[in-house]
């Protein structure tokens, strides 16, 4: 009976890590957050594009068609900042590109509606909607190309967020007109942007170009936040003046906040609990001496 309490007590603990243990880690994107558009070679417009977020080139040094650009953000030429986002960037893809455990899917994501997790194929295709259903964390895995259908689009329901939306692309990524879509883009190489996309996210190519046509980019609602000062208060006359103590540093980029139980899995583990307190009564019973 003993063995039965045990068997039971083990039960419960891995039900109850099950969930952990198959969530997918946060990509940590660091210095590369702010960055709405990040290539190596070139950066390219064509039309009035929008881009919500900062704007990087390194090593490459030639950003062209900008005058029809309306940028909310800072444009990082082959300096420091732009530097520093592309080694982030860097250690961001290897991350997204390691990351366990893997489901395998076909090529074609249209017409599917997926769960957190992370998903891979030889090479990522939409045609019509993706659905991400329910908060937590996506990453999927192309090991060549990621290329949309026009007019296609992700969709974000139950709690899911863009900020938490990976694509992982082993050489180039093509969203075709009219595509409606969410996440951020690491791509190997690079990233074409083609007429009236609307990315929420950020398109991040590692060696290659970023080419926009009329687009609309916004990576704003997952930027790091600037820090805010700390008001000073006035003194009055004659008061005793105190040296302000000013908290450190919140670290934005490194706080990502804890995915929510799934409550399928809290009532496992409720059962389980149930199971082992049966077992455990049970064995203290037939353990006592019988008049």
């Amino acid at each position: 009976m003993r063995r039965i309490a045990i068997i039971g007590l083990a039960a419960v603990a891995t039900i109850a890590l099950a969930g952990t243990v198959l969530a997918a880690a946060s990509v940590n994107l660091g210095t590369a957050k702010s960055f709405a558009v990040l290539a190596g070679t070139t950066i390219t417009n064509t039309g009035a594009t929008t881009i919500k977020g900062d704007v990087g080139l390194d090593p490459g040094a030639a950003v062209t068609g900008f005058t029809t650009v309306t940028l909310t953000g800072t444009k990082h030429v082959a300096d420091a900042v732009a530097l520093s986002a592309k080694n982030a960037l860097v250690t961001a893809y290897n991350a997204a590109a390691g990351a366990t455990p893997v489901n395998q899917v076909p090529t074609e994501l249209g017409g599917t509606t997926l769960k957190p997790g992370v998903y891979a194929s030889a090479t990522l295709g939409l045609t019509g909607t993706l659905t991400l259903d329910g908060g937590g964390v996506y990453i999927f895995q192309a090991g060549s190309t990621l290329i949309t259908a026009p007019g296609s689009s992700v969709k974000l329901t139950n709690g899911a967020s863009a900020c938490d939306v990976y694509w992982q692309v082993g050489s180039s990524a093509t969203l075709d007109t009219t595509t409606s879509f969410k996440g951020t883009i690491l791509a190997l190489t690079s990233i074409a942007l083609n007429d009236g996309v609307t990315l929420q996210g950020r398109a991040l190519a590692r060696n290659g170009a970023v080419t926009m046509i009329h687009d609309t980019i916004d990576s704003s609602s997952c930027a790091a936040p600037s820090p805010t000062p700390t008001p000073k208060a006035t003194p009055r006359p004659g008061a005793t003046s105190h040296p302000t103590v000013t908290p450190p540093p919140t670290d934005a980029l490194a706080s990502t906040p804890a995915a929510a139980a799934d409550p399928a899995l809290l009532v496992l583990v409720a059962l389980a609990a149930l199971a082992c307190a049966g077992a455990v009564r049970l064995a203290v019973t037939r353990s006592r001496p019988r008049g």
